[in-house]
């Protein structure tokens, strides 16, 4: 792996609240794979923490995107962290946070020319006013908004529309400590060299790792997995 530098994006702002009043706990997974020695067993350089702005649970249909203005705001911010790694020869790679994190990849990479995505998943997070009544979470719309399908506040933000990884691609019997765990996911000894695979290639940009949620892991047996996927992909 070419000098990887890792950036936490602890940001709930794309999810809805797992219960009315409650936040959701993807934004403790940095900390949590730090707290794993995840920077020194991939031999990463430190890129620091992109703060996200306020987390509001409250939304209904007709209010767009929920924390729109919030997510525009992160994913500017986001981007010029990602892009200052790259400018410096640095890999990024970023620990989320939910899916929406993955819209900060989208100006840096749009700026710099055509980039594709490789995004695995075990959803579609295609959602978009196309094909659905309203939008809401840009987590299960995050896709569809990198693809240039979306509102435009974040879809095309200044002016570059359009321009890697979800933990609930791997089967729930493995980890299920996700936002929306399905059945049928990979295992991990499948999921790693399709990784490494990819990484590999001459044109990739950067990875990222979304939507693992601490809180239903008390033992930290799921993130100790987390961590070893990570490490046998990136080192």
């Amino acid at each position: 792996m070419r000098n990887p530098v890792l950036i936490d994006a602890p940001s709930d702002l794309g999810l809805r609240p797992p219960a009315e009043g409650a936040v959701p706990g993807c934004y403790k997974t940095p900390g949590v794979l730090r707290d794993l020695g995840i920077l020194n067993r991939l031999g990463a350089a430190d890129g620091g923490v992109v703060t996200p702005g306020r987390y509001v649970g409250t939304w209904q249909p007709g209010d767009g995107v929920r924390n729109a203005a919030a997510l525009a705001a992160y994913t500017r911010a986001l981007a010029d962290r990602v892009a200052s790694v790259r400018a410096s020869g640095g890999f990024p790679v970023v620990l989320g946070g939910d899916c929406s994190i993955s819209l900060g990849a989208m100006p840096a990479l749009r700026r710099a020319g055509r980039y594709g995505i490789a995004y695995l998943d075990g959803h579609d997070d295609f959602r978009h006013l196309g094909i659905a009544d309203h939008v809401g979470a840009a987590a299960g719309e995050d896709l569809a908004i990198t693809t240039g399908r979306g509102a435009s506040d974040l879809a095309d933000i200044d002016g570059l529309r359009p321009y890697v990884r979800d933990e609930d691609v791997l089967d729930p019997a493995y980890v299920s400590a996700v936002d929306s765990p399905d059945p049928g996911g990979l295992d991990p000894d499948t999921l790693v060299p399709v990784l490494r695979e990819l990484l590999s290639r001459p044109g990739a940009a950067g990875f990222e790792l979304t939507v693992f949620d601490p809180d239903p892991d008390p033992d930290g047996r799921q993130a100790a997995l987390v961590a070893d996927v990570l490490e046998r992909t990136l080192r």
